[in-house]
Order: structure tokens, then C-alpha cells, then sequence
């Protein structure tokens, strides 16, 4: 089992970066592949990101591909979400998840979810 914990959401102007950060308690953290996802107000969550156990291979949604980087530290149990020239469309509650298997795009394949941090991009 593992307990996630997201940080670094905020508040900024269309353009600017964010970087989210997610600490995972427990010492199996390497086991689970990773993944961030979002939910805007009215909308079903959807993936944003993900990347393999020991970080060799990452995959994007369309949406985010080329302005965000996933990224993780094994020995820091942390796994962050780099977002540059970020737009209105990016604001939503971000999850941080960890899965032991399944598609890696779909979140029912996600047995772990932090509380969501709130990402706001103004126009």
C-alpha cells in the first residue's frame, strides 16, 4: 500500500509553469507505475501523464505533450509534473496516482490517489 501526497499547485498567468510534486509514503514505491491525472469543474478526470516503474519510459496525453514532463526520484519516493506554457484549459484539480498494473492510461488501472491539487490558469 502506498499514501500519496501532491504539492505545488496555484494560481498563474497563462504562459507560466507550475511544477507539482507527489511524495509517496511506504518502501515499495519503485513497484508502482506513476501517473498524474485531472479533473476540471464539470468534466471527467483524465489522464495527463505517465511513467514506468523506474522512470524509463513516459507517455502524454495530446493535450499536454511537449509543454509538461513527468518526472520521478526513486530514492526520494517523489514523482513531479513539470508544466510550462501552461493555458486556461490546464486548470483542474491534479491527481497524483500509482498502479501495479493494467493500461496505463486508464485511471480505473490506479489503485492509489492523493487528494488533488488545484491548478488555476488565467487568462
Amino acid at each position: 500500500q502506498v499514501q500519496l501526497v501532491e504539492s505545488g499547485g496555484g494560481l498563474v498567468q497563462a504562459g507560466g509553469s507550475l511544477r507539482l510534486s507527489c511524495a509517496a509514503s511506504g518502501r515499495t514505491f519503485s513497484s508502482y507505475r506513476m501517473g498524474w491525472f485531472r479533473q476540471a469543474p464539470g468534466k471527467e478526470r483524465e489522464f495527463v501523464a505517465t511513467i514506468s516503474r523506474i522512470g524509463g519510459n513516459t507517455y502524454y496525453a495530446d493535450s499536454v505533450k511537449g509543454r509538461f514532463t513527468i518526472s520521478r526520484d526513486n530514492a526520494k519516493n517523489t514523482v513531479s509534473l513539470q508544466m510550462n506554457s501552461l493555458k486556461p484549459e490546464d486548470t483542474a484539480v491534479y491527481y497524483c496516482a500509482a498502479s501495479t498494473g493494467g493500461s496505463s492510461y486508464d485511471a480505473d488501472s490506479y489503485a492509489y490517489w492523493g487528494q488533488g491539487t488545484q491548478v488555476t490558469v488565467s487568462s
